[in-house]
């Protein structure tokens, strides 16, 4: 009898710990737009997170992380279906989600719903998500759009002359917030924005938009992505348009000077700002392009990665870096790993990065010029770097809130 109580003792031993050994893995959830006009944006992003495995290894202590991507096509109810989808039948216990900003209040929003879980932004940069009611278990290591546009509007207004500029974007929060932090830079150095144009995303005419440029401006800026951005470039060239042009930071990535046929080659001379600029030489930016250039043959990638591959990869190794701190450890709702992630600082491709206490990124921004490298190849010219970037851009932040939220109209054209 003793024998057999044994027996049964060492199988459920056994069961017990084949059961134990089936959850040493930790499931992640990762979203990006692999559909729709940001397709091009998303299959970049997904080659960052995998560069950063790449390097960083999938192993966190005795455990392993096992990830499943979900597709969505920018707009806020792919995103949280997708958010959705990964928790409730791939019971994933962390979400790199998402990429797009409309997508990114929802999916804050939507964290919400489960304080047990950690959601760690991908790449949306919409202001309102981590600005406006923040969620305590949702955590951004990339800046927002207007930190992105930092150092452009006054670069354009003292260094380039420009006095007046008209805006072309694409309708939604991400370009608004762009719009937002190019306005408030260049208006206050005493510049003009005399006509703002917004278009839906997937405009596949822009026709009427050219018509409608105006003629007395020094510049024309261009918050478009993905295939808004070419078939702009290509109707504007048909049309004959000779203006000076500015663009917001997925304008002049990768992903558009990579382009295929001639359209891209009016960006040559382009102004713009980003989280990052091709040809910056600091080491760790370097090594991060050559990472990701031997992840994959030439023609499945770009020269250079796109800022949603190095946005990717940074809250890629945020999510592993902080796992690591606290060796796996996700009881009490995960409890020790949201503190890890509050306080971790990521040396980043793209330099340091640390969240404030809204759990936003603070960090560095690239004034760019569009350039030839002479054999044909378009990248994105370091002009002037601004470290240590706030969500308030540097104003103090009683007169940035009187300012409003990022729209079609705000901000005033103005000093504020």
């Amino acid at each position: 009898m003793l024998k057999g109580s044994l027996g049964l003792i060492a199988l459920s031993s056994l069961l017990l710990s084949g059961t134990a050994f089936a959850q040493e893995k930790i499931k992640v959830g990762v979203t990006a737009t692999l559909e729709g006009t940001y397709t091009v944006l998303g299959e970049d992003g997904i080659r960052g997170f995998q560069t950063a495995l790449n390097v960083l290894g999938k192993k966190v202590g005795d455990k392993e992380l096992e990830f499943v991507i979900a597709s969505t096509d920018a707009t806020p109810d792919s995103a949280v279906r997708a958010v959705r989808k990964l928790i409730e039948q791939d019971k994933v216990q962390i979400l790199l989600s998402p990429l797009s900003g409309d997508e990114g209040i929802a999916v804050k929003n939507f964290a919400k719903t489960h304080p047990e879980l950690t959601f760690i932004n991908a790449a949306s940069g919409a202001q309102e998500t981590t600005y406006v009611d923040p969620a305590p278990n949702f955590f951004r290591y990339n800046m927002d759009g207007a930190q992105w546009q930092v150092g452009l509007g006054k670069y354009a207004y003292d260094e380039k002359k420009y006095r007046k500029i008209a805006t072309v974007g694409e309708d939604y929060s991400f370009i608004y917030t762009q719009v937002f932090g190019l306005v408030l830079e260049f208006c206050g150095a005493g510049g003009q924005v005399t006509n703002r144009q917004w278009v839906p995303l997937g405009t596949k005419d822009f026709a009427s938009v050219i018509a409608a440029l105006p003629d007395d401006v020094d510049a024309i800026y261009l918050g478009l992505g993905g295939a808004d951005a070419v078939n702009f470039l290509n109707q504007y060239q048909q049309a004959g348009g000779k203006a000076h042009l500015m663009g917001g930071s997925i304008m002049i990535d990768q992903t558009i000077l990579s382009s295929k046929g001639n359209a891209k080659n009016a960006l040559i001379g382009t102004l713009a700002a980003s989280g990052q600029a091709d040809t910056w030489e600091n080491p760790s930016w370097q090594k991060f392009v050559k990472d990701y250039q031997d992840a994959f043959p030439p023609n499945k990638r770009f020269p250079s990665p796109s800022l949603l591959a190095t946005n990717y990869y940074g809250s890629t190794m945020a999510l592993i870096q902080a796992l690591r701190q606290v060796n796996g450890d996700l009881s009490n709702n995960q409890a020790k790993y949201k503190e890890a992630l509050a306080k971790i600082e990521i040396d980043a491709p793209n330099g340091k990065i640390k969240l404030d206490s809204n759990r936003q990124a603070i960090g560095t921004n690239f004034v760019t010029e569009v350039v030839d490298d002479g054999k044909g190849a378009l990248f994105s010219k370091v002009v002037k770097v601004i470290p240590d970037v706030n969500q308030t851009l540097g104003y103090d932040p009683a007169v940035f809130a009187k300012i409003g939220l990022p729209s079609r109209t705000v901000p005033e054209c103005k000093k504020y």
